[in-house]
């Protein structure tokens, strides 16, 4: 590899780069944005954003010195070039791989991952925070925060802009406008950006505008505060940088994010500055692969592909719980036009797109902002419409207190469906939804399911569109169901749990298992296992979290002398324990009982089945705790 990178395979820290002449500085943008192709169409990962923000991390790290500079990056869709100007390059290849290199900046990876976030909107704040130590300490470093056009509009990045203004400390801000997050952005400051870009030219008539007043003499300079503001507000009063000026910054662009010369002057100017400075950038998502350049959502995240013949080939499979999801929805909004969807700048993850062409009116995306969201659907079911929420498991984590307090409290009848619920892989500890059995079955009036397959998450759906009486959340997995599962089924009824098969009360030693969600098929499997040794296990798809089954659980568990509860979720506050508080409660405390759940720590990254089994969530871990249960092991036949 280093042969193939003249100047990149040399490059341990980024002042590494300061050696370098500005030629060889663009000859280390080639090198890079080469090196994000070959690696990324072998391990898969983020692609286009990454190859979109090569020079302008080129630059930055040419113009600052890191360390003891900081940069903050808003999650790691655009931070590949960061990692391999970090000296990771020779690791790449491990690329989101179990015990390889994160897709995101981990501050456990490297030294220089200042600051590590999967959740976007962050940057502002974490840097500003870096920025407030530093004047603190009594410390110079520049502090660089870099974010998205997506992710600005989120609302901690207004919350931090408008603090960052107020403190007027050395801090800088920039922009990587490429103008899209995954689908293409929605809202005001989006068609704001987009009037910016339309208008450089008037970034001349605004410096012109301040050289003027900065030659004023005392007290004529004070009289003449708002002169540059205002001739350019005058010229144009929606498409100058009045926004980030108001609130306290020093307002560049929009530049060229791929013109490496002026991104060089831009970031070795505002080294001279020690106020707040917000750079807006342009760049193109995909940049250097065309087809990228072209369609760069459906090039944002990517499996292994082919360079020369650009085939992504995902694998065929059974529909995913996503399309069922979608194709639910729809289902239920042709017979109900009372019913709206509602998603945060997710609608490819959440399966809304066929949702949306179906029925644009009654199609709501609010950008990357989960609190409005939430809060954004409780207003809309007080107002007589059911709001179908789709928010991934770990997002809606952003959204707590809204669901709390403006949901639960008040009994609204919001519709949560939380994809990507359990251990999703190659993502990692940001995530996995590894969590939301625990923060949402401690809500009063929260009622919240999970299906085993995708048949019951379309059946759970129809449910929840003609249920009025509390909120409800279903929590499903990434990928396709389990189709070993008998097919035979109850209806849907609130509370009520399913058992797929019942114990042989002379069975030698029975046990019971109830599983939850995507550990169903995994019960069902141990259970298979089980019956070749002469153990009969009775197999209970728990279906509603809360309220539970208690009288269900209670009779399998007692008729068994014995209860493991398996799911894929955090231990703590999760369904295991409060099945443990119903066995109390029914006198049945003395039955032996297993949880199996998420241990107590942050899951790293790796294929599903890899991590699960790490987690104790396989079937030979199953089939072993059932057997310290029993007390037989030594009965294991042959």
């Amino acid at each position: 590899m280093e042969s193939a990178y003249q100047h990149l395979s040399k490059i341990v820290c980024p002042t590494d780069l300061h050696s370098l002449s500005d030629k060889e500085l663009q000859e280390l943008v080639d090198e890079v944005r080469a090196a994000i192709l070959e690696q990324v169409s072998k391990t898969g990962g983020h692609f286009s954003s990454n190859l979109g923000t090569v020079e302008l991390t080129v630059a930055l790290y040419a113009a600052n010195s890191l360390p003891p500079d900081v940069v903050v990056w808003d999650t790691g869709h655009q931070a590949y070039p960061h990692k391999m100007l970090t000296g990771r390059l020779e690791r790449f290849d491990s690329l989101r791989k179990y015990k390889g290199l994160s897709g995101f900046l981990k501050r456990d990876e490297h030294e220089l991952d200042s600051f590590g976030a999967g959740h976007a909107g962050t940057a502002i704040s974490a840097a500003l925070g870096f920025a407030a130590a530093r004047d603190l300490r009594g410390t110079k470093e520049k502090v660089i925060a870099v974010t998205g056009d997506a992710a600005i509009a989120s609302g901690m990045s207004w919350e931090a802009l408008n603090h960052a203004g107020e403190m007027q400390t050395d801090f800088t801000v920039v922009l990587n406008d490429n103008r899209m997050s995954i689908a293409p952005n929605v809202g005001a400051l989006t068609n704001y950006l987009s009037k910016l870009r339309s208008r450089p030219e008037l970034q001349h008539l605004a410096r012109r505008a301040k050289t003027v007043v900065q030659r004023m003499p005392d007290p004529v300079t004070r009289m003449a505060a708002g002169f540059r503001h205002g001739i350019t507000h005058y010229m144009a009063p929606e498409e100058t940088g009045t926004i980030f000026e108001e609130m306290g910054f020093e307002y560049i662009g929009p530049v060229n994010g791929h013109d490496l010369p002026t991104l060089l002057e831009v970031f070795r100017n505002i080294r001279e500055l020690d106020y707040p400075v917000f750079v807006h950038a342009i760049t193109v998502k995909g940049k250097g692969y065309p087809v990228a350049e072209e369609d760069s959502r459906k090039w944002h995240g990517v499996v292994p592909f082919d360079l020369d013949s650009n085939d992504m080939v995902k694998a065929a499979g059974p529909v995913t719980f996503t399309q069922a999801f979608g194709d639910a929805a729809i289902e239920c909004a042709e017979a109900d036009p009372t019913i709206v969807a509602i998603t945060a700048a997710m609608p490819d993850g959440t399966g809304l797109t066929k949702f949306n062409k179906a029925f644009p009116k009654r199609y709501f995306d609010t950008g990357i902002a989960e609190q409005h969201a939430v809060t954004f659907a409780a207003g809309m079911a007080a107002s007589g419409f059911k709001p179908f929420c789709a928010i991934y498991s770990t997002f809606l984590q952003r959204g707590f207190d809204q669901v709390l307090h403006d949901v639960c409290i008040q009994n609204l009848p919001v519709r949560f469906f939380m994809d990507r619920a359990g251990l999703v892989g190659d993502d990692g500890p940001t995530h996995h939804g590894a969590f939301d059995i625990s923060y949402l079955a401690l809500m009063p009036n929260m009622v919240l399911l999970a299906p085993r397959d995708t048949t019951e998450l379309r059946e759970m759906t129809h449910w929840m569109a003609h249920y009025e009486e509390h909120p409800t959340a279903v929590r499903y997995p990434r990928g396709s169901g389990d189709d070993r599962l008998p097919e035979a089924r109850t209806p849907i009824s609130i509370g009520k749990s399913e058992v797929l098969n019942a114990s042989e009360q002379d069975s030698e030693e029975p046990i019971a298992i109830c599983g939850v969600g995507s550990m169903v098929s995994l019960a069902w499997e141990a259970a298979g296992e089980l019956a070749k040794h002469g153990v009969q296990a009775t197999v209970i798809n728990a279906r509603f979290l809360k309220p539970i089954d208690a009288d269900t659980i209670c009779a399998e568990a007692k008729a068994a002398g014995r209860l493991i509860t398996i799911e894929e979720n955090a231990l703590a506050g999760g369904f295991g324990q409060t099945v443990r508080q119903a066995l109390h409660e029914a006198g049945l405390g003395h039955i032996p009982h297993t949880i199996l759940a998420i241990p107590d720590r942050f899951i790293e990254h790796g294929p599903v089945a890899t991590i699960r089994k790490d987690c104790g969530l396989s079937v030979e871990n199953v089939v072993a705790e059932a057997f310290k249960l029993i007390g037989a092991g030594q009965r294991l036949r042959p």
